[in-house]
C-alpha cells in the first residue's frame, strides 16, 4: 500500500512538474524577464512628425537607425500624441496619463506636480540606473523636484550614463534631443543633397520654393536625430546589450510649421512610433493599424519589467500586440480609436491670457474635433498689437520662413486665402474629417446633413471617453487651464525687436 502511495505521489509531482513547466514556457513576457531585467531606452525628438521617416515611405528623408528598429521590431501607423505640443506631450508619456488630468501639467510652459507618478521613478525605485539626455522634460518650471522626471540629467549623453551604472545593473534612458525644433540653419537641407524638387508638400502649404527650403531644413535634422539612435544602437552592440534592450522612437508632436504643430489634425497629432525588443516581439518586421497613445508607453515599460501599473495611469501596455504574429490590425476592442487634446500652448489671445482648449476623436474613417471657445484664434491673434502677451503673433504657430511667406501672401489669391484662414483663421464648434477621401482633413464635414448621424456618434463617443478618464473639460472645472502660470515666451512679430524679449 506504501509502495502505490509512493508511485502515486511521484506521478502527481511528475504532472505538476509538466504543467509548471507549461505555464513558466507560456507565460507573459514580462515574468520571462524576473531573472534578468531589461533595459530600456526611450528616444524622442522634439517636433518630429508622421510619416517623414523613410520606413513610412517617405523618398526624401533618410532615417536608416529609424528603419532599423522597425524592421527588427514594429512599426506603428497610428501612433498618437496626448496633445501637440512639448510639455503636456511629454507629460503624457511620462506619467502614462491623458495631459487633460494632470492640472497644469496640461499646458506648455509649465510643471508637473510632484505627486504625480513618473515611469523613470518607478524604475529607479526599482533598482535601475536611471538618467536622461538633452531635451526630455519640459519646458517648463522644476520648482519641488529633487531631479528631472525623465531621470538625472547627463551632460555628454549615453557613453557618460553608461560609465556611471553599477555593474549588473539594468538601466532605463530617456534619449531626448531638440531636432528638428526650430530654429533651423537656412539652406542647410539644400546644401546636404536633398531634391527640394521631390518633396511632397502637405496639402495645408502653399508652393513656394522658399516653403520647399523650409521643410528640408527640417528633414535635415531629422536626419541628425535618426543618427543619434544609429550611434546609441552600436554602442548597445558593442557591449552585447542589444536584445535585452527595448528601443521606442518617436517625437513628441507634429512638424513646427502652420496647421501641424499646435493642431489636432494628424499633421499635429501623429507621429512616429517603432519600438524592438530583440526576440521578444514575434514575427519582426510587421507594421500596426491598432490607434497607440504615447501614454500607453509607460505602463508597456512597467510590465515589460515586471513592475506595477499605477491605477492612476489610463495609458494601455502594448504587450498583447508584441506576443502576437499578426500585422495590420490586432486589438479591435482597445485600439479602435485615439483620443488627444489641446489646452493652452502660448497665451497669444486678445482679451485673456487662456489657450484655445480642444478635444479629438480619430478612428480609421474620421477625425472628429471640438472646439470648446470657437470665439477664440486657434493659432492665436493675427494682430500682435492686441496680444494679451504683449507682441505675440500668431503664437501658437512657431516663426518660420514657411509662416512668413503665408501671412505675407494671404491676399495674393483665393488659394494663398483660403490656405492661410485653414492654418490660422477662425474655426466652427464641431469639426468632422473623412479620413479615408480628405488625409489632409481640409474640408469640414461636420455641418454637412449626410454626415450629422456619424458626427454625433463621434461626438457622444468623445464625451463618453473624456468623462471617463477624468477630463475637466467634461466636469466643468476647466477654468483653471487658462490660469496656470506660464513661464516661457512667445513668437513674436518680425518688426519687434527680439533682443528685448
Amino acid at each position: 500500500m506504501k509502495f502505490k502511495n509512493l508511485v502515486k505521489s511521484h506521478i502527481l509531482l511528475l504532472l505538476a512538474s509538466i504543467i509548471s513547466l507549461q505555464t513558466f514556457t507560456s507565460c507573459s513576457t514580462k515574468n520571462e524577464y524576473l531573472d534578468k531585467k531589461p533595459n530600456i531606452i526611450f528616444a524622442i525628438a522634439d517636433d518630429w512628425g508622421w510619416p517623414h521617416a523613410s520606413a513610412y515611405g517617405d523618398a526624401i528623408v533618410k532615417t536608416p537607425a529609424f528603419d532599423r528598429v522597425a524592421s527588427e521590431g514594429i512599426l506603428f501607423n497610428h501612433a498618437y500624441v496626448s496633445s501637440p505640443s512639448c510639455t503636456p506631450s511629454r507629460n503624457a508619456i511620462l506619467t502614462g496619463q491623458y495631459h487633460w488630468r494632470l492640472g497644469p501639467g496640461a499646458n506648455l510652459w509649465s510643471t508637473l506636480d510632484t505627486n504625480i507618478k513618473v515611469y523613470p521613478k518607478l524604475f529607479e525605485e526599482a533598482g535601475y540606473h536611471v538618467g536622461s539626455w538633452r531635451k526630455s522634460w519640459g519646458p517648463g518650471d522644476l520648482t519641488g523636484w529633487k531631479e528631472n522626471p525623465a531621470g538625472k540629467p547627463y551632460e555628454s549623453g549615453f557613453d557618460e550614463f553608461l560609465s556611471e551604472k553599477p555593474e549588473d545593473t539594468p538601466f532605463c534612458f530617456f534619449l531626448g534631443a531638440s531636432d528638428p525644433h526650430r530654429e533651423y540653419v537656412p539652406n542647410s537641407g539644400a546644401e546636404s543633397g536633398i531634391d527640394l524638387d521631390k518633396i511632397e508638400l502637405y496639402k495645408c502649404f502653399p508652393d513656394d520654393l522658399s516653403i520647399r527650403n523650409d521643410v528640408a531644413d527640417y528633414y535635415f535634422e531629422v536626419q541628425r536625430f535618426d543618427n543619434d539612435i544609429a550611434n546609441a544602437i552600436k554602442k548597445l552592440e558593442e557591449l552585447g546589450e542589444l536584445e535585452n534592450t527595448v528601443i521606442v522612437v518617436t517625437g513628441d508632436n507634429g512638424m513646427p510649421f502652420p496647421r501641424c504643430k499646435s493642431n489636432l489634425y494628424d499633421s499635429g497629432t501623429r507621429v512616429p512610433l517603432a519600438i524592438r525588443w530583440g526576440a521578444n516581439i514575434k514575427k519582426p518586421g510587421r507594421v500596426i493599424d491598432d490607434f497607440v497613445s504615447l501614454s500607453d508607453i509607460a505602463p508597456t515599460f512597467l510590465e515589460i519589467a515586471g513592475l506595477d501599473i499605477p491605477n492612476s495611469m489610463t495609458g494601455k501596455s502594448l504587450i498583447n500586440i508584441f506576443e502576437t504574429e499578426k500585422d495590420g490590425i490586432v486589438d479591435t476592442k482597445n485600439r479602435s480609436f485615439v483620443l488627444h487634446g489641446k489646452e493652452r500652448h502660448v497665451p497669444g489671445q486678445e482679451e485673456n491670457l487662456g489657450g484655445y482648449p480642444c478635444r479629438a476623436i480619430r478612428t480609421h474613417e474620421y477625425l472628429y474635433i471640438r472646439n470648446y471657445s470657437s470665439d477664440r484664434w486657434p493659432s492665436g491673434t493675427p494682430d500682435y498689437e492686441k496680444s494679451a502677451f504683449s507682441g505675440a503673433w500668431l503664437a501658437d504657430c512657431d516663426n518660420s520662413p514657411t509662416k512668413t511667406y503665408m501671412d505675407n501672401n494671404r491676399l495674393k489669391d483665393k488659394h494663398h486665402q483660403n490656405l492661410w484662414e485653414l492654418a490660422f483663421g477662425k474655426r466652427s464648434e464641431e469639426e468632422l474629417y473623412d479620413c479615408k477621401n480628405d488625409p489632409f482633413q481640409m474640408n469640414n464635414l461636420a455641418y454637412d446633413k449626410e454626415y450629422f448621424e456619424i458626427k454625433e456618434k463621434l461626438s457622444k463617443k468623445l464625451e463618453k471617453n473624456l468623462q471617463e478618464t477624468g477630463d475637466p473639460r467634461i466636469s466643468g472645472e476647466y477654468e483653471q487651464f487658462d490660469s496656470y502660470p506660464y513661464y516661457g515666451s512667445a513668437p513674436f512679430h518680425p518688426t519687434i525687436d527680439r533682443n528685448k524679449e
